[in-house]
């Protein structure tokens, strides 16, 4: 099996921040870069990232001052809307906002800053620094709406360390945020990949890796055998890595490996694919002259397919 390396660094990696873990702590400090004027400030609205360009420009992240912030916290009366550190880009503080009280955002925006848009609509098509502080934003953002209360025994929770972590205000558990890991791969027998169709897939007629959550107790190589086998009853040999993407839709990191199809009739197991298919090479490149697509530009999985087109 040869080993495939990644090309390039996928969307929505390689992060220009300077994470800065230790100042999270540091309550002054923190508190001294809230109120800098040089901050620079992502505000998220209902899981959307602001955005300039998009729908026809190429798109920008956009960062706004703390000025604007503040603005757009207390026109809805929520100064203490969510937020979180998210780093250093460079010598300006990077911070996270919620804003997702606000009906509706964009009157309180100057025209020229751009439009609240989820990021998978944005087609990046290639990496960008900026796409990764984004999508940093929107899943730190995503938790923090969804741990406002103990999972222990289901009192409020309190900010602690910069966003990073919910105490409990009455048994103290600590709740940090999570990310769920999930195993995608392009399994591949000879000139021929496997690539299977979704009933959760946006587009009728896209093919895509298969993908699967790790369970518990389990390796990354065992996910990837058993999510193949149980979606499309093909057996799996030697597994390789190839590379990661944070996934923020909502809290996941994609793992991509490449898979060795041990077997070739293709059984399907459960309801998770309507249909799964061998394609050839020539048919992946060839792919809309034969009426079927393959998946976005931005995810891991064009990625595997990509990769796996140039060594062949």
């Amino acid at each position: 099996m040869t080993l495939i390396l990644a090309s390039r660094p996928n969307v929505y990696a390689n992060s220009p921040l300077d994470r800065l873990a230790p100042r999270r702590d540091d309550p002054a400090w923190v508190a001294e870069r809230l109120a800098d004027p040089d901050s620079l400030f992502i505000p998220v609205w209902r899981s959307r990232n602001l955005v300039r360009g998009h729908g026809g420009e190429e798109p920008e992240a956009v960062y706004i001052s703390g000025a604007t912030a503040h603005t757009l916290r207390m026109a809805h009366g929520e100064d203490d809307a969510p937020w979180a550190f998210l780093g250093i880009l460079e010598t300006r503080a990077v911070f996270a906002i919620d804003i997702s009280a606000a009906e509706d955002p964009v009157p309180l925006l100057p025209p020229e800053l751009g439009t609240f848009v989820d990021l998978r609509a944005v087609g990046w098509g290639v990496p960008r620094p900026e796409a990764s502080v984004l999508a940093h934003a929107r899943g730190l953002m995503h938790w923090r709406q969804r741990h406002r209360f103990c999972g222990v025994c289901g009192n409020p929770c309190e900010i602690k360390s910069a966003g990073h972590m919910m105490q409990c205000t009455v048994c103290n558990a600590q709740h940090f945020p999570r990310t769920d890991p999930a195993v995608i791969m392009l399994v591949h027998r000879g000139d021929k990949a496997l690539l299977g169709h979704s009933t959760r897939f946006p587009r009728a007629t896209m093919y895509s890796t298969l993908a699967g959550f790790v369970e518990p107790g389990e390796t990354l190589e065992e996910a990837v055998r058993r999510e193949v086998l149980e979606e499309s009853g093909i057996q799996c040999g030697a597994v390789h890595y190839h590379s990661s993407q944070p996934w923020p839709f909502p809290g996941n990191i994609m793992l991509g490996f490449y898979a060795e199809g041990l077997t070739e009739e293709i059984t399907l197991q459960d309801d998770e694919l309507k249909d799964a298919r061998w394609f050839s090479r020539a048919e992946m490149r060839n792919h809309k002259a034969l009426g079927f697509d393959l998946p976005r530009v931005d995810s891991i999985a064009r990625r595997l397919i990509e990769d796996w087109l140039a060594h062949g």
